[in-house]
């Protein structure tokens, strides 16, 4: 296993994982990014910017980004109409980029381990039903989790940086969310995992981020891919059984 870039100690027992999706399992920031401006294009003239996307899409419901786009509340067809033209391009894309369309680096290996050790995981997206179920049909995630505990946008809470996601996923584990490590790319995503209480919350970015990272309320750790991982929750021997 590789070496954590940036991190410091975690100092505590912990019994579950729970992963953010788009960002941190999947590589996905520049597809999700064209289909959100290009249909930003087509509704009001303009792209998104960078800024933009950092506050209002990244970790974001498609409801509220919809809602910041449109400048008011959407109806519930309007929402639904946006919604299908955003995931339908996303969708393309992936399937087109199939380099890209793939688990992120070090994802696999560090999945196995946890299944090899039967530590419990889920995953927590703001992604709906219908991208969820395309992401489990295309990359096989059935092997390491168990569909009916991940969480995602059914429109049931407010999503991220509301607390809720991450408090349900920890209860779907059967866990304190204190008990759980929390794995988050985007801003919005790290403040519901505080928010939420998250014993351990590490966020993966490239190594240039690390120290903007790091600054963030509740991050314990930064790393730059996810086989880095186990170096950082290596600290109960009972709990994580030499994980590797």
């Amino acid at each position: 296993m590789t070496q954590p870039t940036a991190s410091t100690q975690t100092g505590g027992t912990f019994k579950g994982v729970i992963f953010d999706f788009n960002g941190v399992l999947f590589w996905d920031s520049h597809l999700q990014e064209r289909a959100w401006r290009e249909l930003s294009a087509e509704v009001r003239g303009t792209p998104f910017t960078d800024e933009e996307m950092r506050l209002h899409v990244h970790g974001r419901i498609n409801a509220y980004t919809l809602s910041y786009l449109l400048g008011r509340t959407l109806t519930p067809v309007e929402e639904q109409s946006l919604t299908q033209r955003k995931e339908g391009a996303y969708r393309r894309l992936c399937l087109v980029d199939r380099e890209a369309f793939r688990l992120s680096p070090g994802a696999q290996e560090l999945l196995e381990s946890l299944r090899r050790r039967g530590i419990p995981r889920t995953i927590a997206t703001s992604s709906p039903r219908v991208n969820l179920d395309f992401f489990i049909e295309h990359l096989s995630l059935g092997r390491w989790f168990n569909s009916a505990d991940i969480l995602y946008d059914d429109g049931t809470f407010p999503g991220k940086p509301a607390p809720d996601i991450y408090l349900k996923a920890a209860a779907r584990l059967g866990l304190a969310p204190a008990d759980c490590v929390v794995v988050e790319d985007a801003v919005s995503g790290i403040v519901a995992a505080c928010r939420a209480g998250i014993g351990c919350i590490v966020a993966l970015g490239p190594v240039e981020r690390h120290a903007e990272l790091l600054a963030l309320e509740g991050v314990t750790a930064a790393i730059a891919r996810l086989d880095e991982l186990p170096a950082l929750l290596v600290r109960d021997t009972a709990s994580w059984g030499g994980l590797s």
